[in-house]
């Protein structure tokens, strides 16, 4: 799976996590740029894309991560 085929994914994924099919999956997206990306749905998020990609994250990487840029490198990493 490329990068492209991981943004039209995560685009899914975003969509149906925030209910919300006008938000732009980009590299430097991030949870200040989306309303109600709070924790709890920063867990969902993560739990969504985890289940999606049948792939696992460790705490310290998902602490690590800054945008969806950082998202899309782990998950390539993982794949």
């Amino acid at each position: 799976m490329d990068e492209a085929q991981i943004y039209v994914r995560l685009g899914e994924i975003f969509e149906d996590v925030f209910d919300d099919d006008s938000i732009a999956v980009t590299p430097e997206l991030s949870a200040k740029d989306v309303d109600g990306w709070d924790s709890l749905t920063h867990i969902r998020l993560i739990l969504t894309v985890e289940k999606a990609f049948k792939i696992k994250f460790a705490t310290s990487e998902i602490g690590k991560m800054e945008n969806v840029g950082d998202l899309v490198k782990l998950i390539k990493a993982r794949l």
